[in-house]
Formats: structure tokens, C-alpha cells, sequence
């Protein structure tokens, strides 16, 4: 392995044994030897600033950031600058932030091989998070090496075309068009705005704060962010190259838009193009991205080596080759040098009412709302459901067509399956299953995978008028599915859609509530959430229902309710386990 490539800086016990090795063969020979080799590996024909052998300090850097970082170091290492009388000798790799972050608290899986001992992440959030998770050797402070704003991207012909439509950028398009009261967006906006993954990149975690902040708080704010945390993981990407790489594919969206810093459309611009991506800033002010360098060494002589290299690039000629890798200064009052006319003119405007507090509660709230959902659900087709809503249509043709609404806010990562209850409906049991719960992108049996059956189903399910409701006997059923098909990694509810009543020939509300009190481990939890439909529903039966596993109740009498009550229901995420019943 070639020195300073991939290796880190050598233990004090390996040092002393080295230093003795060194005193036993000491020669005029060995020394010239050493020093010819250093110069070799490390570059410079002057002199060496000792003779000692140098500090190496690893440091890794976000994929956005590495390139100017790597420059810096070669740059950085040109001057030969000491500490403690050692030769101070940076190498730097690219490296993801999750994957820092994991290897500083002590994760196990998806760690680097050795412990870095700096970082550049491409958010002060991630160095926030690693201290609150534990993270050894890190100081109180940290120096921000670049800044850059965040920024809607899209090619130049769209950037007219919106301008034309006069639809400026804004936040809300970060929303579903559901939450602007619309099933699909208009022609005049985007018709995807994709994210960075937050659990992978800075200005992911930014767009989440600037969500959060455009709603406000409350019931109905918590429904608009589990809509964009829904609406985001089906879009967002790992990367900005890989973003701004499906801007210019025209094969999918006809018009996309992508949330990225300012820094990632000036290197895509690099490349010639007949229909450049260019930014836009969203009307609302936007959210500086800041790269923050923290010593993460734990041996002293590197950290303070770590220390060297971090005051070096705040300095004007590291801030030089900031600003022209298309990054504004660390202090935020550079802009690029010759940003190209990509970039706009103006200086953008930023959100001061987004604090840092308010991306770390971002962070967390995605946290709670992302991981995906194994859902059974429960779907009533007794006598009840046939019967008609003041509105118009029976209950379960509003059902079904809530339901399919409904489908569309789980994303390809969800394990769904669909059950149907009545008296007797299974033969002896009184739920027949028409889809098993798993993968909702993958087939049960055939070539059509389980969306595209869900989907079928909800449009020629039928109520059975000759049938009773089974509910209680149902619903302890799924409950106990979905336990028995529990995954660690997921949210585990059974979704009971329903009339809302039980015609007693099976178990009995207070029966079926001391099972599940008995059954339910907050070390495994399943919720239950009800969607009962109409009038005449048994309210503080199925509330108890609900209470007794953390669980919500909906009441709902027109297909467009059921985005709010799907919404509800996942929002309660976000205050689990702690959460107040809800009916």
C-alpha cells in the first residue's frame, strides 16, 4: 500500500518501536534513504522540515466537498508545515456522511476500516447528531470550510417555460399535489420535485427543515410532512450527481425539478450542453448548506496535525480554491469565482426563521416518518358496508375508492397485504385473504406484482348483503398476522377499513380487548388503525380498540377524506410512542 494513500496515522507504540529501530541502525545511509523516500511518496524537492517521520492525518470528506478538499491537501502538503517539529502530511478520501457518522459512535456495520481523524460533512447536522449519539474525541467547535445555498435545479428550457407560466420556485412543491388540494400537478409546475435522501446527504436534511418550516406545526402541519416524507422517499436519490443526471433524462419525468446545493449545478455545468441545468431560487429564501471541518483524531499529536490542516483552509489561498470549485466562501460572503451563467447573479435569500435546532428536529422527524410500513389491511365486506352514504354511493364503493387513493401514498419499500371479513366469508374462518402480506413491488404468485393487485381489487371488491360483520374476530386475526410477520425494520400496523360494527355472534369488545392488552409488547408494537365509514359507527369501542395499541380512529364519509386520514394516521409517527388517543 502506497504511504499516505489509505493509511492512518501510526499508534505511539508503533512510533516508539519504530524510533528504536531506528536508534539501533542508525547511519548516514539510513537517514538519506528515509529522507529520499519521503520526498518520493509525498512530493516537494525542498527540505524536509524534519527528519522525524511525519504526522499522517486521514481525513474524509462529503462527495461534494472531496474533489476541492483532495486539492487542498496536495496543496497543504507542498508547504511542509510542522507540528510539533513533525512534517504534517494530509490525504484526503471521499467518503459519505452516514458512513462517518456510524464509524464515530461505534456502529458495527457500515463503518470505515480505520477512524478518520478529520471531517468535512456537508452539514454541521451530522456532526450535531454524532454528538448526541455518543461520538468520542469530538471538540466543542468546528470551522467551516465552504457554504453553499441550497437551490432548485432544472434544465434552461423548463426555467422558461415556469417563468413563462410566471410559477416561481417555492417549498410547497416539495408537497404531493394532494396537500395543494389536487391529485396531480397542474402543467405550469414540475411534475416531480426529487430530494435528496436526508439520511444520506445534507441538503436532504435541509429540504426537510425547510418543509417543516413552510407548514408550521400542529395536527394538519404533521399531515402535510408525513405527505412530503411519503411523497420525498419515492423520489429522492443518494446523490446530486445522480439527481441532477435524471434532469437531463428525458425518458421519465417530462418536468423535473431537483433540490441540491448550488456548488453540484456548477459541476454538472462542466459538461457542454444544448439545454443546460441551471438554479433557481425559491421565492420563500433558502437554507445555506455549510461544510464544517471537526477534528475527529484520538491520538493528540494527530489531533493537533488535524488541528494544522483546518486552520490552513480558512486561509486565502485554501478559500481561493473553495470559491473556485464553485462554493461560496466559509464565511458565506464570497460568492463562486466565475460561477457561469448558470448560477444567478444575486446573492440568494436565505430563511432565518430555520435555526440549527430546527434541522436537527427535521432530522429526527424524518427519522420516525421514513422507515417503511408492513401493513395488513382489513377490509369489511358485511351487509353494513352495502348500505348507502347520505352522500351517494354504499360505504364500501367509497372505500374502495378512498383505498386506491390511499394506495398511492406507500412507496415501493412497503410490505402490504389485503384481507376481507364477514360472518363465515373463509368457510369456517370469517376473513378470506385475497393478497399475503409482503414485498408490495414483488408478485405473491404470476407476474403481477402485489400493487398491481391491490390496485385490481380495489375497484371489484363487493359488499355481501346475506353476511353479518365479523370485526372483533377480524381484527384479532390481523393483529396476530402481522405479529407473526413482525420486521424490525418496518412500522407493523393492521388497517382496518370497515362500517364500524360487529353483529356479536363471535368475540365480544371486552374479550377482544383483553387479548390484545395481554398480546401487545411495546418491544414489538403493531397498531391498529380503524377507517370507519358513515353514520352509526360504534365510536368508543373502536377508540378502545385503538388505545389498546397505540392505534388511531377516522371517521370518514367522502373518498377525498381518506389523504387525511391515511396521513393521520402514519403522522402519529411522530410522537410515537407517546402519543394522545385519537378518535
Amino acid at each position: 500500500m502506497r504511504l499516505g494513500r489509505h493509511r492512518a496515522a501510526l499508534s505511539p507504540e508503533l512510533r516508539r518501536r519504530k524510533a528504536l529501530q531506528r536508534g539501533m541502525l542508525a547511519g548516514v545511509a539510513t537517514v538519506v534513504l528515509v529522507a529520499a523516500t519521503l520526498v518520493v511518496l509525498f512530493g516537494g524537492g525542498g527540505a524536509l522540515c524534519s527528519t522525524r517521520e511525519p504526522v499522517l492525518v486521514n481525513v474524509a470528506a462529503a462527495v461534494d466537498v472531496a474533489p476541492v478538499a483532495m486539492e487542498a491537501a496536495a496543496r497543504f502538503n507542498e508547504t511542509r508545515t510542522s507540528s510539533g517539529g513533525r512534517c504534517v502530511l494530509v490525504q484526503v478520501t471521499e467518503q459519505p456522511p452516514a458512513t462517518v457518522l456510524r464509524t464515530l459512535i461505534g456502529d458495527r456495520a457500515g463503518v470505515l476500516r480505520e477512524r478518520p481523524d478529520g471531517w468535512i460533512a456537508d452539514s454541521s447536522a451530522w456532526i450535531r447528531l454524532a454528538r448526541k449519539q455518543g461520538a468520542s474525541a469530538l471538540p466543542a467547535g468546528e470551522s467551516v470550510v465552504a457554504t453553499s445555498p441550497l437551490v432548485f435545479a432544472t434544465r434552461s428550457s423548463l426555467a422558461q417555460r415556469f417563468s413563462v407560466g410566471k410559477t416561481e420556485m417555492n417549498w410547497r412543491m416539495v408537497f404531493p399535489a394532494t396537500v395543494r388540494g389536487r391529485l396531480t400537478p397542474t402543467d405550469d409546475e414540475p411534475d416531480i420535485v426529487r430530494v435528496p435522501d436526508p439520511s444520506l446527504a445534507g441538503a436532504g436534511i435541509a429540504t426537510v427543515a425547510a418543509a417543516r418550516d413552510v407548514v408550521g406545526t400542529g395536527p394538519e402541519a404533521d399531515k402535510a410532512l408525513t405527505a412530503f416524507v411519503r411523497w420525498a422517499q419515492a423520489g429522492s436519490a443518494p446523490d446530486y450527481r445522480t439527481m441532477l443526471a435524471a434532469v437531463d433524462d428525458r425518458a421519465f419525468w417530462q418536468r423535473p425539478v431537483v433540490i441540491v446545493p448550488e456548488q453540484s449545478v456548477w459541476s454538472h455545468s462542466r459538461q457542454p450542453s444544448p439545454d443546460p441545468v441551471v438554479a433557481l431560487h425559491p421565492r420563500e429564501g433558502t437554507i445555506n448548506l455549510d461544510y464544517p471541518y471537526v477534528v475527529t483524531a484520538t491520538d493528540p499529536d494527530v489531533a493537533e496535525a488535524s488541528t494544522v490542516f483546518a486552520e490552513w483552509l480558512r486561509g486565502q489561498e485554501a478559500q481561493e480554491l473553495v470559491r473556485r470549485a464553485g462554493f461560496r466562501s466559509g464565511d458565506g460572503m464570497l460568492p463562486p469565482i466565475s460561477p457561469g451563467p448558470e448560477i444567478p447573479a444575486e446573492a440568494p435569500r436565505t430563511r432565518p426563521s430555520v435555526t440549527p435546532e430546527d434541522i436537527d428536529e427535521a432530522l429526527q422527524a424524518w427519522s420516525r416518518l421514513a422507515p417503511p410500513t408492513n401493513i395488513l389491511v382489513l377490509a369489511d365486506v358485511s351487509r353494513h358496508m352495502a348500505e348507502r352514504l347520505k352522500g351517494g354511493g354504499t360505504r364500501v364503493g367509497v372505500a374502495l375508492q378512498a383505498a386506491k387513493i390511499g394506495l398511492r401514498l406507500f412507496p415501493e419499500s412497503t410490505h402490504m397485504g389485503l384481507w376481507e371479513f364477514a360472518q363465515s366469508i373463509g368457510g369456517i374462518r370469517d376473513y378470506r385473504e385475497r393478497v399475503g402480506l409482503g414485498p408490495i413491488n414483488r408478485p405473491e404468485t404470476g407476474q403481477v406484482v402485489r400493487r398491481g393487485v391491490l390496485d385490481q381489487l380495489t375497484s371489484s371488491i363487493t359488499a355481501r348483503p346475506d353476511l353479518d360483520s365479523s370485526l372483533h374476530d377480524a381484527i384479532l386475526s390481523g393483529f396476530r398476522e402481522v405479529g407473526g410477520e413482525y420486521r424490525e425494520e418496518m412500522n407493523n400496523t393492521l388497517l382496518v377499513i370497515t362500517a364500524g360494527k360487529d353483529d356479536g355472534r363471535g368475540a365480544k369488545l371486552q374479550q377482544l380487548l383483553d387479548v390484545l392488552k395481554k398480546e401487545w409488547d411495546p418491544d414489538r408494537p403493531v397498531q391498529i388503525v380503524i377507517i370507519a365509514f358513515g353514520d352509526g359507527v360504534d365510536r368508543d369501542g373502536l377508540a378502545r380498540i385503538t388505545t389498546a395499541t397505540n392505534g388511531s380512529l377516522h371517521v370518514a364519509q367522502q373518498p377525498d377524506e381518506i389523504i387525511d386520514v391515511f396521513l393521520a394516521a402514519l403522522a402519529r409517527r411522530l410522537c410515537h410512542p407517546t402519543c394522545k388517543p385519537t378518535a
